[in-house]
């Protein structure tokens, strides 16, 4: 017999919940074959079997949380259909266990009974004594004044006269207040809203947070997107959007501010000569962040196909560890919902995050005119721990100034 355990996934991933199995007891399995769902703080990960044989066992069901090396399942390597000649002596089994049940007649009485007292703050002890001495722990007087059944309790009970059986019937009005409104549904947080929930929490908690705004005119970046909008296609096999102009422009001001593209640790400022740059996408399951790597490095083509390959993935849950992991700034868009403005929270341990928004045509002055111009309002969010007001807004003047003139950004490389 083999055991399948969970594997190791990532360095800050140190447990997961069993979302799926996806083979049954019985099921043969080939080594590498995908055997179960896991749900991660980031990720649904499929892990594989190691080893080829029958599944005869599952450790944990679906639902469960499952640690980094614990075992979840039993293979049988030792031949094919280990599985089903155990069915027939369990089917004998448990047709002698249904003949016993239909014999014990005071069953259901004794399942009633557990049921009350299960509902009764005891302690272990006095739970076992009512038990050998066939007391309902709902019938015992407490002296408690914390009203928790004691061992002494259970003692007193036992010499009182037998009509105090009575008593169990009176939990039956207990139930009023397990009715639940039928106008509320209740729903289970997923393990990945949880997580969000949380490093959300701590992200306002621990970080200096601030928000500063300014707005720019795309009217140039949408006449260039307009006048290469074929070419761009033939040549890239993609199109060119708003996140290859926004992307190129924020390497370049994080270039003149570096101190965007860096992150707290303990003591020390730790800044980053890379720029992998987070894109927010946001998913049936909630907001993912995954990562073009070397964005610097990258064509707009590129960035464009990067972009949607990442965004297919994260919608069709198929992102991996590496996908998601590290990352040194962060774009989100919340302008493909309709939002006209809004203070993006920061994506830690990053401590700088552009928030771009809805383009809407509005009434400009332009010189001695006043034109109708396409204008986003765009939010940066940052850690005022290392980061001042200063450099703050003198990386928002410099993005607006590179996408009012985007030819700029050839020239940055």
């Amino acid at each position: 017999m083999a055991e399948v355990k969970v594997p190791e996934l990532a360095e800050s991933i140190t447990e997961g919940a069993i979302a799926q199995w996806l083979k049954q007891p019985g099921d043969q399995v080939e080594k590498g074959e995908y055997i179960l769902e896991l749900e991660t703080d980031k990720v649904n990960v499929e892990i594989i079997s190691d080893y080829a044989g029958t599944l005869t066992e599952l450790l944990a069901e679906e639902g469960d949380t499952v640690l980094v090396g614990q075992s979840i399942a039993i293979v049988d390597e030792s031949g094919k259909g280990t599985a089903a000649p155990q069915a027939a002596p369990k089917a004998e089994e448990v047709k002698e266990e249904s003949l016993k049940a239909e014999q014990s007649i005071p069953a259901p009485e004794v399942q009633q009974e557990e049921k009350s007292t299960s509902t009764v703050i005891a302690s272990p002890a006095a739970r076992k004594l009512a038990r050998e001495k066939g007391i309902d722990l709902s019938a015992v007087p407490v002296t408690d004044p914390l009203g928790r059944v004691r061992v002494q309790d259970v003692e007193a009970a036992s010499a009182a006269p037998a009509p105090k059986a009575a008593a169990p019937q009176a939990p039956a009005p207990k139930a009023a207040p397990a009715k639940q409104d039928d106008r509320v549904e209740i729903i289970k947080m997923s393990r990945r809203r949880q997580t969000i929930a949380k490093r959300l929490v701590q992200v306002q908690s621990e970080a200096a947070m601030l928000t500063t705004f300014n707005e720019v005119d795309l009217s140039a970046v949408m006449d260039l997107r307009k006048r290469h909008k074929e070419s761009f296609i033939k040549n890239n096999d993609t199109k060119l959007g708003f996140m290859s102009f926004f992307t190129k422009a924020v390497i370049a001001a994080l270039k003149k501010y570096p101190l965007l593209n860096a992150e707290i640790n303990g003591n020390e400022i730790h800044k980053k000569n890379f720029y992998d740059i987070g894109v927010a996408v946001s998913t049936d399951e909630g907001l993912v962040v995954p990562v073009v790597r070397d964005a610097d490095r990258k064509s707009f083509g590129e960035i464009e196909k990067d972009i949607a390959d990442l965004a297919v993935k994260a919608r069709n849950n198929k992102l991996a560890l590496s996908d998601l992991s590290g990352g040194t700034f962060t774009i989100t868009n919340g302008g493909t919902f309709g939002s006209l403005l809004s203070t993006p929270i920061l994506n830690a341990p990053q401590v700088g995050i552009l928030g771009m928004h809805t383009i809407k045509m509005r009434p400009i002055a332009v010189g001695d005119a006043i034109e109708n111009r396409p204008m986003m309002y765009l939010a940066l969010s940052y850690d005022h721990r290392i980061v001042d007001g200063k450099e703050a807004v003198g990386f928002l003047v410099t993005l607006k100034d590179l996408l009012e003139d985007p030819e700029q950004l050839l020239l940055q490389g």
